[in-house]
């Protein structure tokens, strides 16, 4: 009996000591299969900036993880987000990294930065992996920590390009002046020339104006019956068409057009709907339209964990592409069975992973060198495919079936003048 009580002693104290010091056992938050600590993730984007904020991403993070935790967690165990504001700053870009260190995330997903440049040494120092970006910058399509499932903006630049070659004589293009925006040309006027059209007129503008009458002036000026306008500001794009639309009778020379993200279904509702400017405008997109039944669960997640939350648009491609990622982790991680979820094993996952469905919001997605692409200086880009879209009786609606791939148009070197 003397021998019992002791042995159930011991046990007492190793218990104790475990719930004290839990690292002491190896059972880390986001590290072990099995283990009752949560898997944790992180989300940045940007809000509450004077230029293009991302709001619904992180609530979108949120949404998902109420969600899988309420219909079981992640083989058992609660995903826990953590979210990020990087305010549109390399700075604050580079602590969002070092807080998902500290906090021990296994990944970072469907997120939006302009500032890879400063997040990006610190996620591959850590070993973190980088799931489903925006596709903004040249770093998430080289970094071997980056998984992207979307072809970013050189798919839909050049996507926008082939498409407006197709109905535009002359384009003009009104985008950031910043270092992003600067690569805005070189893509669309890759899509341009692959379709026997010459490059378009760059006009870069600030990103964060409060009004462009006069760049839509000089977007106008001149142009032909048959030319395009291309307006890909993000958030500003909507100051844009008020612009553009009190020039009168002289837009009626010109057919707008843009990339999903800058222009969406409440752009149009808001600025007139059947009447908007943007009746008739072209746009490019990587997923299917928001009302294809594809994204019914995504819709159906939205209103049981998030309903009311204004933050979250479900057309929003930066709110769509989180859905994704997450969608995609998931995948990923209940295959993993009882491994352990480290940021480590999550990496040798994604890069074994080929075949994971999205439920048609994609083409299968895979991270196998067999998926790369040959699309020079982005090497880690596994889709390059986009969907053409159109804006018919205030609708955003599919211009044509399917998704058309680009890969074969980035696959050939473009230079700044088009040549």
């Amino acid at each position: 009996m003397t021998e019992r009580r002791s042995r159930m002693a011991v046990l007492l104290a190793v218990s104790t000591t475990c719930a004290a010091l839990i690292s002491g056992c190896g059972v880390l938050p986001g590290s072990a299969g099995g283990s009752p600590g949560p898997v944790v993730v992180m989300t940045w984007a940007p809000d509450g900036t004077k230029s293009t904020n991302m709001p619904g991403m992180p609530a979108m993070a949120q949404a998902f993880a109420a969600h899988i935790n309420a219909t079981g967690g992640l083989n058992g165990r609660e995903l826990k987000v953590i979210t990020c504001n990087d305010h549109n700053d390399s700075v604050e870009a580079a602590k969002c990294a070092q807080r998902a260190q500290d906090k021990g995330a296994v990944a970072v997903l469907g997120s939006y930065s302009e500032h890879a440049a400063s997040f990006t040494s610190a996620l591959e120092s850590a070993g973190i992996p980088y799931l489903g970006g925006y596709g903004l910058t040249q770093e998430e399509f080289q970094s071997p920590m980056s998984y992207p499932v979307n072809g970013g903006l050189p798919a839909l630049l050049t996507g926008n390009g082939k498409q407006l070659a197709g109905t535009c004589s002359k384009v003009s293009l009104v985008r950031p002046d910043t270092i992003v925006g600067d690569q805005f040309p070189l893509f669309l006027d890759a899509g341009l020339k692959a379709g026997g059209r010459p490059a378009a007129g760059d006009l870069p503008t600030a990103d964060d104006s409060t009004e462009y009458t006069g760049v839509a002036q000089r977007a106008i000026g001149g142009a032909p019956t048959g030319s395009c306008v291309a307006a890909v500001l993000g958030d500003r794009t909507d100051t844009f068409v008020d612009s553009f639309r009190r020039l009168g009778s002289e837009v009626s020379k010109v057919r707008l057009a843009s990339v999903i993200g800058s222009v969406q279904q409440s752009l149009i509702d808001s600025t007139g709907g059947k009447s908007s400017p943007l009746e008739n405008a072209i746009a490019t997109g990587w997923y299917p339209p928001t009302s294809d039944p594809k994204w019914n669960p995504m819709k159906a997640v939205v209103r049981h964990y998030a309903f009311g939350d204004n933050r979250i648009d479900v057309a929003d491609p930066g709110v769509q592409t989180t859905w994704i990622a997450y969608s995609v982790f998931t995948e990923v991680v209940r295959a993993m069975g009882d491994e352990q979820i480290t940021a480590m094993t999550l990496k040798r996952a994604l890069d074994k992973a080929t075949g994971v469905s999205t439920g048609g919001l994609t083409p299968d997605l895979g991270w196998r060198n067999e998926n790369m692409l040959p699309v020079p200086g982005h090497p880690r880009m596994v889709n390059a495919k986009v969907v053409y879209q159109v804006v018919h009786d205030g609708q955003l609606v599919a211009a044509r079936t399917g998704f058309v791939d680009m890969a074969p148009t980035l696959g050939r070197p473009v230079n700044h003048d088009g040549q």
